[in-house]
């Protein structure tokens, strides 16, 4: 099925589970996607797996029952999208320490979450207008792109210093209702636990983050766009690709159709100030 016309299906997901030879799957998955078509990342550690991958429908249906079926995975809800063109260059399979690193040991995102809310929740709460605070873990510059209306965000420029950035937060909000978000969820699987274990009493986790509120609730008490980890740089609420950007060096907008095939969308640039800074090198 296509969407809107557009022949790509983008799907990304998260789960935290055992897993005891990432080596050995990694070599697995390389060995199926050799000459699959699907591009993307997948990142694996002991902890368990976060994957962004792009291709026709039919190949991420097969990839699906192999994940799942095959591998053994325990199923797990993954995030659809439509492009026009695959947004990957190429297909990685990564091993690291953590899925999402960071580097606060102590806390167990798959045996102790912190409590969840569900989109539909969030926009009832938001609706009323309760006195509870939104913080966007996510960078800086995600949060200027685009962010709920009410959010705050620690100013951060790595998700590792997010656990001393929450040490600045005033002492009266240990107790006060906290609902944490981050682009599909799996930030604030680590950032939620470690905020209760920093003595934060009352601190939830927004379910799927900010792609399945877009999916559940549309773009309600949101401004802006949604930065996203591949080559389409951001997505709207809807979740179609943006059509435009304003570049990051000049400020001026462009439209992402006119990017060269070797312009890199995440750098958020334009196709002039890429080439200025091409040719100072």
């Amino acid at each position: 099925m296509l969407a809107f016309g557009m022949p790509f299906l983008n799907v990304t997901g998260y789960r935290f589970f055992d897993i005891h030879d990432p080596e050995g799957i990694r070599l697995r998955l390389l060995s199926y996607f050799e000459n699959s078509g699907v591009k993307g990342t997948i990142i694996m550690a002991s902890e368990g797996i976060n994957l962004s991958l792009c291709a026709e429908e039919a190949k991420l249906v097969a990839f699906e029952n192999f994940m799942f079926e095959e591998l053994g995975f325990p199923c797990f809800e993954l995030k659809r999208s439509w492009s026009e063109k695959i947004p990957h260059k190429k297909m990685l399979v990564k091993i690291r320490p953590e899925i999402c690193t960071l580097k606060f040991p102590g806390i167990d995102p798959q045996r102790k979450p912190a409590p969840y809310i569900e989109p539909k929740k969030l926009k009832q709460w938001l609706d009323e207008r309760r006195d509870f605070v939104l913080l966007d873990t996510r960078k800086e510059f995600e949060f200027r792109l685009g962010s709920f209306e009410t959010a705050i965000n620690l100013g951060g420029k790595h998700f590792a210093d997010f656990p001393q950035e929450v040490d600045s937060l005033p002492a009266d909000w240990k107790h006060k209702p906290i609902v944490s978000f981050c682009t599909g969820g799996i930030r604030c699987e680590k950032a939620a636990p470690m905020m209760v274990a920093k003595g934060f009493t009352n601190i939830f986790q927004l379910k799927g983050g900010i792609l399945n509120y877009f999916q559940e609730c549309s773009g309600e008490h949101w401004r802006g766009e949604c930065f996203v980890f591949d080559h389409r740089a951001a997505i709207k609420p809807s979740l179609d690709p943006v059509e435009s950007m304003n570049c990051r060096l000049c400020g001026g907008a462009y439209s992402m159709r006119d990017l060269p095939n070797n312009i890199d969308g995440l750098r958020m640039t334009c196709p002039a100030c890429m080439q200025n800074v091409s040719a100072a090198r």
